[in-house]
C-alpha cells in the first residue's frame, strides 16, 4: 500500500499500516497544540460526565466507526476457521498447567468436577457473547456491544479488562513452553530461565517466552486467512496429542487413584473451580472475528457454544484420565501429564 492519495471526489485510496507521525498515534484535536492539550484537561470532568453518561447507536457501530477505520477487514473466515479458532483459543497451557496444580492443592480427584463447574460458567458467557455478536456483529464485539447499551465509560472498562485477560493468558501460554522445554530436555526446573541483576521478583528472562509471543504476534498480523490455516495446523496436533494422552491414560489406569474422591471436600471443588476457569478463556475472542466472519449471527453462536460443549468434555476426560492415571498427591504441580506418563515409563 502507498500513502494516502486522492483517487477521485469520494474515494480515498487507503494508506499503509506502517506510518509513524504524530498524527497517527494522537489523532485527536486535543493533541494540536499546547493550547489545544490546555484547554483539554480544563474540560475533564465535562467530558468525563459526558463519558458516563453518552450511549453510543448502533448505526454508529456498524457505519461510522467503520469507516473511520480506513481499510476494511477482509469477511473470509466460516464456520470452519471459527470452530478451530475456538479450539485453538480455548485449549492451551491451562489445561496442562492448571490441572496437575489444584488437583494436588485443593481438589484431589474431584477436579474433573472444579472443570464441569468452570464449563458450565463458561457456557453462560458464551450465551452473552453470541447475543453481542449477533446484535452489533463488529470486529468491537462486547466493546462496542457494551458502547451502545451501558455507554462509553462500562465499555471502557470491559475493554481494559478484555486486553487483561489477553496479556496475561498469552503470558502464561508462552512461559508453559518453558516449563514443559525443561521436562521434555530433563533439565533442572528454571534452567532455561536467565536471571538478571534486577531486583527480586522480577530478575528472570524467559527467552523461549519471548520467541513464542514474537512469533505469534508476527503470524497474526501478517494476515488473517494465513493465521487461521496456521492455526488449524497447530489445532490438528493439540488434538491429536490431547486423544492420545486420554486413551493412554486410561490404557494405564488405577481406580485406586480416585479414592478418596474428595479429599479436601466439597469446598476444594469451587476452590479448584476458580482456578481452572483460566483454561477456558479465550473464547471471547471469537466474538471479535464478527467483522471478518462471512455470515456472523449465524457461524459465530454456532461455532462458540458447539466448540466450548466438546472443549467441557475433552477437559474432563483429560483430567479424569490422569486422576486415575496417578495419586493426586504425587502429581506434579508444574508438567502434571509428562511426569505422569514417565513414572509409568
Amino acid at each position: 500500500m502507498g500513502s494516502m492519495g486522492e483517487v477521485g471526489d469520494d474515494e480515498i485510496q487507503p494508506r499503509s499500516y506502517w506510518r509513524w507521525s504524530k498524527q497517527d498515534f494522537l489523532p485527536g484535536e486535543s493533541f494540536k497544540n499546547w493550547a489545544s492539550y490546555h484547554s483539554a484537561l480544563s474540560q475533564t470532568c465535562f467530558r468525563f460526565k459526558d463519558r458516563l453518561t453518552t450511549r453510543s447507536e448502533d448505526a454508529n457501530e456498524i457505519g461510522e466507526m467503520r469507516k473511520q477505520s480506513e481499510n476494511d477487514m477482509k469477511r473470509c473466515l466460516t464456520w470452519w476457521d471459527l470452530t478451530w479458532f475456538g479450539f485453538g483459543s480455548v485449549i492451551g497451557a491451562g489445561i496442562f498447567v492448571l490441572t496437575g496444580q489444584e488437583a494436588h492443592d485443593h481438589a484431589g480427584p474431584a477436579i474433573v468436577l472444579s472443570y464441569v463447574a468452570s464449563g458450565v460458567s463458561a457456557l453462560l458467557s458464551v450465551f452473552c457473547y453470541t447475543e453481542f455478536a449477533v446484535e452489533t456483529p463488529v470486529a468491537g464485539g462486547s466493546f462496542a456491544c457494551l458502547r451502545i447499551e451501558l455507554g462509553d465509560f462500562a465499555a471502557f472498562i470491559t475493554a481494559g479488562n478484555i486486553l487483561l485477560e489477553s496479556i496475561v493468558g498469552s503470558a502464561a501460554v508462552a512461559r508453559a513452553w518453558t516449563s514443559y522445554s525443561t521436562n521434555l530436555l530433563n533439565l533442572p526446573k528454571n534452567s532455561l530461565i536467565f536471571h538478571t541483576n534486577l531486583t527480586e521478583g522480577y530478575n528472570l528472562l524467559d527467552p523461549i517466552a519471548v520467541a513464542v509471543l514474537a512469533i505469534a504476534a508476527t503470524l497474526a498480523m501478517i494476515s488473517t486467512r494465513k493465521t487461521s490455516v496456521f492455526n488449524w495446523i497447530a489445532s490438528a496436533i493439540n488434538t491429536v496429542v490431547i486423544l492420545f494422552l486420554i486413551i493412554a491414560g486410561f490404557a494405564n489406569a488405577d481406580p485406586s487413584n480416585l479414592t478418596p474422591f474428595l479429599p479436601y471436600g466439597v469446598k476444594g471443588i469451587f476452590q479448584a473451580a476458580a482456578i481452572v476457569y483460566f483454561a477456558y478463556g479465550g473464547f471471547d475472542n471469537i466474538a471479535t472475528m464478527a467483522e471478518e466472519t462471512k455470515n456472523p449471527s449465524r457461524d459465530i453462536p454456532l461455532r462458540l457454544l458447539g466448540s466450548m460443549s466438546i472443549i467441557t468434555v475433552i477437559y474432563c476426560l483429560m483430567v479424569l484420565s490422569l486422576s486415575i492415571m496417578q495419586d493426586y498427591r504425587d502429581i506434579d504441580t508444574q508438567a502434571a501429564y509428562s511426569v505422569a506418563f514417565r513414572s509409568w515409563g
